[in-house]
C-alpha cells in the first residue's frame, strides 16, 4: 500500500476519534499504530481542533507524504472510539487493502447515531437523578426532567442552526433557570436548586473537563489548555445564564 493511502487511513481514524470525543494521546496512538502495521514511519501532532500527519516507507525515506485534517466540530460517541480502537488493533495483526480498510471507516463515520428519543430519555433520567441526589425530592426530579427535556430539544436544534456552542449553552441555561423559578413561584414545596442543578447537569462539560486533565497527564499540555479552557468557558456561559434568569424572576415576579 502506498504510503499516502497509508496515512489516509491514519487521519480518518483520528478523524472520527477527535470528533467523537476521544483524548488527545489517544488519536496520535491509533495513528502510529495503523502506520506501523502496514510498515510506515510517522510523526503525528494532534490538537482538538486539527491533526497533522508526516510519513514516509522505511525502504524509501525520499518518499515522505504530509497530510493535515480541520477539525471542526467535536461530539460525544464512545461506541465509534471503540469501533476505531479494534480496527487499530485488528490491524497489527492482519493488514487489509485500501479500499477495504477506508469502507469500513466510512461505516463506522455514517453509522446511525442513537435516535433522537433515547437520547432524550438518556438526558431527563440523568436530570432526574442529579435533582434526587441534590436532596430534592422524586417530584422536583420530574420538574428537572421536563425541563431537560425541553432544553435538549433547543441545544439540538441550535446546534443544526449552526448556532455557536457558548450561545446555544447560554439560552438553554437561561431558560432551564426562567422554568425552575417560575414552577417555584406556583409551587411553593419545589426545591428550586435542586431543580436548576438537576436540568442543566446534562449542558455541562464533564468529558471535555476529563480528557484535558488526562491529557495532561499525557504530557499533551496545548490539548489540555485547550480542552480546559474550552470547559471552563461552557461552564461560565451556564453560569451566567442560570444567573440572569434569577436575577430577571428576583426583579419581574
Amino acid at each position: 500500500m502506498e504510503v499516502r493511502e497509508v496515512l489516509s487511513i491514519a487521519v480518518l481514524s483520528g478523524e472520527i476519534l477527535l470528533t467523537s470525543g476521544s483524548e488527545i494521546y489517544r488519536v496520535e496512538d491509533t495513528i502510529d499504530r495503523i502506520c506501523g502495521a502496514y510498515g510506515i514511519k510517522c510523526e503525528s501532532f494532534v490538537t482538538p481542533m486539527g491533526i497533522f500527519v508526516s510519513g514516509w516507507a522505511v525502504n524509501n525515506e525520499n518518499e515522505s507524504v504530509s497530510l493535515i485534517k480541520r477539525i471542526r466540530s467535536r461530539t460525544i460517541n464512545l461506541h465509534n472510539i471503540e469501533l476505531i480502537n479494534t480496527f487499530s488493533r485488528n490491524l497489527q495483526n492482519t493488514t487489509i487493502p485500501y479500499h477495504e480498510a477506508l469502507k469500513i471507516l466510512v461505516g463506522i463515520e455514517k453509522a446511525p447515531y442513537f435516535s433522537f428519543i433515547k437520547r432524550l430519555t438518556a438526558a431527563s433520567i440523568t436530570s432526574l437523578a442529579y435533582a434526587i441526589l441534590m436532596n430534592g425530592t422524586f417530584v422536583d426530579g420530574i420538574f428537572a426532567a421536563i425541563i431537560s427535556i425541553l432544553i435538549y430539544f433547543i441545544l439540538e436544534r441550535m446546534k443544526k442552526a449552526d448556532f455557536s456552542q457558548y450561545f446555544s449553552h447560554f439560552i438553554c441555561s437561561f431558560a432551564a433557570g426562567l422554568i425552575s423559578v417560575s414552577a417555584g413561584k406556583f409551587i411553593d414545596a419545589l426545591n428550586i436548586n435542586a431543580i436548576i442543578v438537576g436540568s442543566i447537569m446534562i449542558l455541562v462539560p464533564g468529558l471535555a473537563i476529563t480528557n484535558g486533565i488526562r491529557d495532561a497527564l499525557h504530557g499533551d499540555m496545548l490539548s489540555s489548555q485547550a480542552r480546559i479552557v474550552e470547559a471552563l468557558l461552557i461552564v461560565t456561559t451556564i453560569g451566567v445564564g442560570v444567573g440572569m434568569a434569577l436575577l430577571l424572576m428576583k426583579y419581574w415576579m
